[in-house]
């Protein structure tokens, strides 16, 4: 059974921004890059998520860079089978995955769809960052990551992504 989705999705084409709720998140991590570690990264998720009788819920959220990372959000209804594991600053939880709370996030986005692959990742990047760079009340402040809908077994040229940059709005100027 699949939870509901944790916010929205962005169609693909589109650029928009977005608020994203706050929320509790399970993270795995492993050293390299995403697209050939995702099923390492995936693998402790799901155990984790299995044990706890925890539905999976999308999008999955991907951090590409030389260490490499994917989130599951934990849906509302069911925050409290995993609220006991929450990191705080000590060990991981068995199957080697670390719990936290996100704060409410303002992103921009640009939904794509294809394969999940780094071609199609920094396409929308780029995309995303082009369009935050032409806003004039939009600062970036962290990196791109990609955000993965469909399940692995749909094929690729229907599987449906976006990329997030975080940003912040920037105080508006006054005439003097």
């Amino acid at each position: 059974m699949s939870a509901a989705p944790a916010f929205p999705s962005t169609a693909p084409g589109v650029t928009e921004l977005k608020t994203l709720p706050a929320g509790l998140l399970v993270r795995s991590e492993a050293k390299g890059d995403y697209f050939e570690k995702s099923g390492d990264l995936f693998r402790p998720l799901f155990r984790y998520i299995q044990r706890k009788d925890i539905s999976m819920t999308t999008p999955v959220e991907s951090h590409v860079g030389d260490t490499s990372a994917m989130y599951f959000w934990i849906g509302t209804t069911e925050r409290a089978k995993a609220e006991t594991d929450l990191d705080s600053a000590g060990p991981r939880v068995p199957e080697g995955v670390v719990v936290l709370k996100r704060a409410e996030q303002l992103v921009a986005s640009h939904g794509g769809r294809g394969g999940y692959s780094r071609e199609h990742f920094e396409e929308a990047r780029d995309a995303v960052v082009a369009w935050v760079a032409s806003q004039a009340d939009l600062a970036i402040t962290g990196e791109a990551y990609g955000v993965y809908w469909s399940s692995p077994f749909t094929l690729p040229f229907l599987k449906r992504y976006e990329v997030h940059v975080p940003v912040r709005r920037l105080a508006a100027k006054t005439g003097g």
